[in-house]
């Protein structure tokens, strides 16, 4: 069973920007869960859009600790396309800035939510 993470937007305008809830979020569930190998999931239902930063703050530690196989064990949920892209960008980035290295389908489908 997945541990699911509701995250919030800082506004009522469902934009997610505070790099420093993101940096508390990595540092108390994901680094610890991805230690475990325990599954979680990212559930972007109430954000619409996130800065660079927050979605870097929330998961680019754990992708360039782990690597690629940190992907086994996230989700990312209820995506909207902004979301997906930006995600998308950062999880590239940090796995070594390869723009043309896209994320595996079955993740790219669990992006898209």
């Amino acid at each position: 069973m997945s541990m699911i993470i509701k995250l919030r937007p800082t506004e009522k305008t469902g934009f997610a920007e505070d790099k420093d809830e993101a940096r508390n979020i990595r540092l108390a569930i994901v680094l610890p869960a991805l230690e475990k190998r325990e599954s979680l999931v990212l559930d972007f239902k109430d954000v619409t859009f996130a800065t660079q930063s927050y979605i870097h703050a929330l998961i680019g530690e754990a992708l360039k600790k782990h690597g690629e196989s940190a992907l086994d064990f996230i989700e990312f949920r209820n995506c909207s396309s902004q979301l997906q892209s930006l995600i998308e960008l950062v999880v590239d980035y940090s796995l070594g800035g390869f723009a043309d290295m896209p994320i595996s389908d079955s993740n790219r489908a669990e992006v898209a939510g």
